[in-house]
């Protein structure tokens, strides 16, 4: 896939593709060569306007594309330095914009004592919303709801601010928590002080990967639009830098949130709905599977043993219970209820029917259909089930369409990412899926 070419802009003083790196030169010669008297007066104009521009873009934090090519006259073509195959970022992207008011509108900023509370889900689902529109990334432009588009204004408007902060205020509304405290609709933001426009960014944490921790879903706005990414902790680049931080509005604080109902010891009572899904971890995960393998589950569990981190496994296991009682829709989403609960712990309802013969095997899927299928100039059904698995856990960046039923370097290239995430390395990441892949792909 062509990668986008750079234009004039202020580079990344951290970033080492090629772009950024040649762009960096050629600033500092022009800032560093004295504007002399000779020459002809629209050269020293053209590099005067250049510097000027440049310095005016750092000041603003942005824009400094813009600025350059109004400011400068027009030029002759140039070579055009492209981004590094495989860029985790893309192309460069400005990672702060300038303060906001309210929503849409100049004013003062929103108080940080005085934030509005709100649950997880609510902040998961806000952060879908731009992602489920593509909104495209930008310093100066406002969505529709009134939130900057750049990463600031993202989180601004995940959490339901009602102001356009920026990296430097976000922490205000925020407390700093640890690693092993992350979960969905924290942040993971890396401020600049010194520079803000080298390096700052921040993203919403949607959950862990998989029980390593190696590497989490990031919900981002970034060029070219907001994106859904597995991301390696704390991020692609800098990431020692990224601190996460836990949003005051969200009711428990920093605290574990108390279950809704049950007693200490009472293992009959519901704990309540936040005790499940994606990030989470906790005991009542690890009995909810194992009262779903008694019922029926246990090929949705392969090696057995329920784990005390939510995985798919639960959601798909759960939801097979809940159809198995009739339900649909709502009623089934994977995610247990009261009801749900009940009949698990008195044991009631009906049980999980068992799969037939020729039917999908563990989670719901087939089984394993050969490493021959995935190879160059194959095509099966197994294959667009694998990519439409990938792009589901987060890795199909490399797809500009798709995904389809013939292997392509697509395919090999987010399966490799997929297998790296993992934590295997050599043969064991060359990007074709055996069985543990597959297992752990559709698990």
């Amino acid at each position: 896939m062509p990668m986008p070419g750079f234009e004039e802009y202020e580079p990344a003083g951290d970033c080492v593709c090629r772009g950024c790196a040649q762009r960096r030169r050629a600033l500092a010669r022009a800032r560093a060569i004295p504007l002399r008297d000779g020459g002809h007066p629209a050269v020293r104009g053209a590099r005067r306007a250049l510097v000027l521009a440049t310095a005016a873009g750092v000041v603003l934090g942005g824009g400094g594309a813009t600025a350059m090519a109004a400011a400068a006259p027009a030029a002759g073509p140039g070579p055009v330095a492209l981004d590094d195959p495989g860029s985790p970022q893309g192309a460069r992207t400005p990672l702060h914009g300038p303060k906001g008011g309210p929503v849409g509108k100049p004013g003062a900023p929103a108080k940080p004592g005085a934030v509005r509370r709100i649950d997880r889900a609510t902040i998961i689902n806000r952060a879908k919303l731009w992602l489920d529109a593509k909104v495209p990334y930008s310093m100066s432009e406002y969505w529709t709801d009134g939130y900057r588009q750049d990463c600031s204004g993202y989180v601004s408007m995940v959490w339901n601010l009602g102001s356009n902060e920026w990296t430097g205020s976000l922490d205000k509304f925020a407390t700093k928590i640890t690693k092993d405290e992350l979960l969905p609709g924290d942040m993971l933001l890396f401020h600049n002080p010194a520079d803000p426009n080298n390096g700052s960014h921040v993203v919403i944490f949607g959950g862990w990967v998989d029980e390593t921790h190696t590497h989490y879903v990031a919900y981002e706005q970034t060029r070219p639009t907001t994106r859904k990414l597995a991301t390696p902790f704390g991020y692609w680049s800098n990431a020692t830098k990224y601190l996460p931080y836990r949003f005051n509005g969200v009711p428990g604080g920093i605290l574990p949130e108390a279950p809704a109902g049950p007693k200490p010891g009472d293992a009959k009572a519901f704990p309540g709905a936040g005790k499940f899904g994606p990030g989470v971890t906790n005991d009542y995960v690890a009995q909810l599977g194992r009262m779903l393998i008694d019922r029926g589950a246990y090929r949705f569990y392969p090696k057995g043993q329920p784990s005390r981190t939510w995985r798919d496994a639960d959601r798909l296991a759960t939801q097979a219970f809940q159809r198995a009682q009739g339900w649909s829709g709502a009623e089934a989403d994977g995610i247990p209820g009261a009801h749900t609960w009940r009949l698990l712990v008195e044991k009631q309802g009906k049980d999980i029917p068992p799969t037939v013969a020729g039917a999908p095997g563990p989670g719901g899927v087939r089984a394993y259909p050969g490493a021959a299928v995935f190879r160059p100039g194959q095509s099966a059904e197994a294959i667009r089930a694998l990519g439409r698995q990938l792009v589901k856990k987060g890795f199909g960046k490399y797809y500009t369409s798709g995904p389809g039923l013939r292997w392509s370097e697509a395919d090999r290239r987010n399966v490799e990412a997929f297998q790296r995430a993992q934590g295997w390395t050599g043969a064991s990441a060359n990007g074709y899926p055996g069985p543990e892949t597959w297992r752990r792909l559709f698990a």
